[in-house]
């Protein structure tokens, strides 16, 4: 047989199907857009109160529902301001339904009865963080940690899914309003090209050189990898997850539990719970200094160290000011009097006679540090007159006259 017919012999037909299956697999992944990517629905820094229960009886359903409404920004204020202060409910101030109308980012539905003329509710309330926090006392900023990529696993039916296809796991992520953590979580929705790199496999993948590809391509500094694995009783009974919270390449455990759901319904409010728990297992880490980069994943190279006198003396110069000054020195008291008046302004570092004119005009030079727009101020609050010569100043005590 020569070289031409082994080369263009046909394929077994195992082979083939196998080709074909593969090539099929990977075009579903990424072409089935319809059936993966969630994206997160809140982003933003607003404080957040939930669990406010309100009972509201009205004429009609309407205003039944906005009285309950009002009802619930009063007294998620008063709950947002006593959990900042650290003191009871009952010492927070009240505010008019205008002011909490205008900080008011708006009502989260938890759950809801309406009636002909009653509304019974538990409601959440969103806070403007930069609004409210004016109101509060706090600018609103918190310590956070460096940026991590999020990469959901869910274990079910002993097989993991991460952005392969949407899962129920995908979803109370991209519901958990991020903003108030100190975790700076890097969420992606799961679309484009993130099934194929942010799967279930690179989860466990320990290979350095690929995680600094991902984090640099996905602007994040960090990983961590959130798992549930979730156990049917039976079709309608309860469920179980058993939740672990992982961080960094190397997948260690941060913290583990388990918590149970009534029936599928339930399973969103039980993984709900479980991301709370769970973001408090790494803010738990954080605070104690155990979620830290892995330095393997940060490659840069070392500045070139710079002696601090060098830096100091570079600083001083660039922030000081060489200002030319003409005075008037009839005598030598005047001239005495006027070299005194400058070295004893503030900001003044240096004062030196370029020229001496007794009887006339003589010319010192001074260093200020700062800009010669800020010694001219300072100049005119002291009572001085000046005029602007030459790139300089020619100054002179107020009610004096130029010599002729």
């Amino acid at each position: 047989m020569t070289f031409a017919d082994r080369l263009f012999r046909p394929l077994p037909l195992s082979i083939l199907c196998v080709a074909l299956f593969a090539a099929a697999l990977a075009f579903a992944q990424l072409e089935r857009a319809d059936e993966r990517g969630v994206p997160p629905i809140d982003g933003s820094g607003s404080f957040e109160v939930d669990g406010i229960k309100v009972d509201i009886a009205a004429r009609t359903a309407d205003q039944a529902r906005t009285a309950g409404w009002r009802e619930a920004q009063r007294k998620g204020w008063k709950m947002l301001w006593a959990r900042v202060n650290g003191k009871p409910v009952e010492n927070a101030p009240g505010l008019p339904d205008s002011t909490l109308d205008s900080i008011s980012g708006g009502i989260v539905v938890e759950e809801e009865h309406i009636g002909p003329n009653r509304y019974i509710a538990t409601l959440g309330v969103l806070f403007d963080r930069a609004r409210a926090g004016e109101l509060l006392g706090v600018k609103g900023a918190i310590r956070r940690s460096a940026p991590m990529l999020v990469i959901p696993v869910e274990w079910s039916g002993a097989t993991p899914v991460s952005f392969e296809r949407r899962s129920e796991w995908q979803k109370a992520w991209a519901r958990f309003r991020a903003g108030n953590s100190p975790i700076d979580y890097v969420r992606v929705s799961g679309t484009g090209a993130d099934p194929v790199l942010l799967n279930a496999a690179q989860a466990r993948r320990p290979g350095r050189g690929w995680w600094r590809m991902l984090l640099d391509q996905y602007g994040a500094a960090d990983i961590v990898v959130p798992e549930v694995t979730l156990f049917r009783q039976w079709p309608g009974g309860p469920v179980i997850g058993k939740f672990v919270a992982r961080h960094g390449p190397d997948a260690a455990v941060i913290d583990s539990f388990t918590l149970t759901a009534e029936n599928g319904d339930a399973l969103p409010a039980m993984l709900d719970r479980g991301i709370e728990r769970i973001d408090r297992a790494y803010t738990r880490a954080l605070q104690e200094g155990s979620l830290r980069t892995d330095r393997s994943l940060v490659v840069e190279t070392p500045a070139a160290e710079v002696p601090i006198d060098d830096v100091l003396a570079e600083m001083a110069s660039a922030a000081t000011s060489n200002i030319t000054i003409q005075v008037e020195t009839p005598d030598a008291g005047a001239l005495r009097g006027s070299e005194t008046a400058l070295r004893g302004m503030t900001g003044v570092t240096g004062v030196q006679t370029s020229s001496l004119a007794l009887g006339g005009i003589s010319i010192f030079r001074v260093s200020f540090s700062g800009p010669a727009a800020a010694f001219r101020e300072a100049l005119v609050a002291r009572g001085w007159q000046v005029e602007d010569v030459g790139g300089g100043y020619r100054i002179r005590r107020g009610g004096s006259q130029p010599a002729q």
